[in-house]
């Protein structure tokens, strides 16, 4: 990255390191990516490490969290573990793999870059289609989770339709905020909110006789199994929505091509990976200990009404970040794909704004009408990582390892 800036100096000519803010008078970045960047438009490579590890662990830990009890009571506690742990340990080596590729080849923006890297224009079309319409459809699934948290603290006094519209304006004014640095403080707060959330419910559902769902009547005890026996389409679709809960690995792309220094990615992705599936593994085995078949997906309704309004309060922030992110990151994919080469792309032109507001507005817009199609959250969630989760986060990682390594496995083999 070149960048041209004035430096501070004092009286006797001596370089006194880095300039302060007010005696910068220019800056001018050209990315390879985004071109030239100045001080007179949005700066797409000013995100932190802090805001890069908010960011990420928001895009994983948003909505999956809030499915990942019902998976554990449709697989059991031992094998849902195993599976968090190897769908984590696979996930994790794909992300890593897009630090090392993005340092190697700067270009790339994100998994439509790849895609057109191994088989062109059809491939790059391919690749980055598949990536908009998984992220569209999270949107679709954040914005029936906001739903859900309005009707549960309204107890329902107004229809669904209309929270879910009220869901899609949010997700598109606040995710029109055109770079990603502004938004990590909001992922910031959405991340301790969902956090602080699912723990609530996690001490109340053990504080309580038994889940709100469970009879009232007569004693009770959980029916959690430690290994159960579901049929196959039960199965395949935990273990969909499973790999939804990872489903933030190709984002990453996008987050560390923002990134001022995309050296610290791998720090990021080690916090980021680690603090999720900790939460991931306490989150679901406790809830689902304490309420067994009885568990609410999404998880929050699990405990009683009073903790239900309680939790879904403390959350709807974090949800609707996660709606934020997941209008903003496929937008910008369209974005960037139509004014990539130009200089609208990070100026502050009409033809920039225009083509940034219709690209945000038309995900709003499709994931509104997913969200108003598919009421359920459970199988949105499990129609997503069945439909696209797999492809876009376990496939290409181990095809841009062997483009950057194929002469060298190729003497190995000999």
């Amino acid at each position: 990255m070149n960048q041209d800036i004035k430096r501070s100096e004092d009286p006797e000519g001596i370089d006194t390191g880095p300039p302060s803010i007010g005696k910068v008078e220019n800056i001018v970045t050209n990315d390879a990516v985004f071109g030239n960047i100045t001080e007179g438009g949005p700066n797409y490579r000013n995100l932190g490490l802090l805001g890069t590890i908010a960011l990420m662990m928001k895009t994983q830990i948003g909505l999956g969290v809030l499915s990942m009890p019902l998976i554990l009571g449709t697989l059991g506690i031992v094998p849902g573990n195993i599976l968090i742990v190897t769908i984590a340990a696979i996930t994790t080596w794909s992300s890593y793999m897009i630090g090392v590729f993005k340092i190697r080849h700067p270009e790339v923006y994100g998994i439509g870059d790849v895609g057109g890297m191994f088989f062109g224009r059809v491939g790059y079309e391919l690749f980055g289609g598949a990536y908009a319409l998984q992220f569209t459809f999270s949107a679709g699934s954040a914005m029936l989770s906001i739903s859900i948290a309005l009707n549960a603290l309204s107890s329902h006094a107004v229809c669904t339709a209309i929270f879910v519209a009220v869901a899609a304006v949010a997700g598109f004014g606040i995710g029109s905020i055109r770079t990603l640095d502004r938004i990590g403080i909001l992922a910031w707060i959405g991340t301790i909110c969902i956090i602080t959330a699912v723990f609530v419910v996690t001490v109340g559902v053990g504080l309580q006789d038994r889940p709100s769902a469970a009879p009232q009547a007569g004693e009770w005890t959980s029916d959690y199994k430690l290994v159960n026996s579901p049929g196959f389409t039960d199965a395949i679709s935990a273990v969909s929505s499973l790999v939804f809960t990872y489903t933030g690995t190709p984002i990453f792309f996008n987050i560390v091509s923002e990134m001022r220094e995309p050296l610290l990615y791998p720090r990021a992705l080690a916090v980021c990976q680690t603090a999720v599936t900790i939460v991931y593994i306490i989150v679901g085995t406790v809830v689902y200990y304490y309420c067994g078949s009885y568990v609410a997906s999404p998880a929050l309704g699990s405990a009683g009404d009073i903790v239900k309004k309680v939790s879904y309060g403390i959350a709807l922030p974090g949800l609707i970040v996660s709606c934020v992110l997941f209008v903003h990151l496929p937008g910008k994919h369209i974005f960037v794909r139509i004014l990539r080469g130009s200089d609208h792309l990070t100026s502050n032109s009409v033809i920039h704004w225009t083509t940034w507001l219709s690209s945000t507005f038309g995900v709003a817009l499709v994931a509104y009408i997913v969200a108003s199609a598919i009421p359920v959250f459970s199988g949105l969630i499990a129609l997503i990582g069945a439909l696209l989760g797999s492809f876009l986060n376990f496939h290409p990682y181990a095809g841009m390892w062997l483009y950057d390594n194929w002469k060298t496995a190729e003497r190995t083999l000999k």
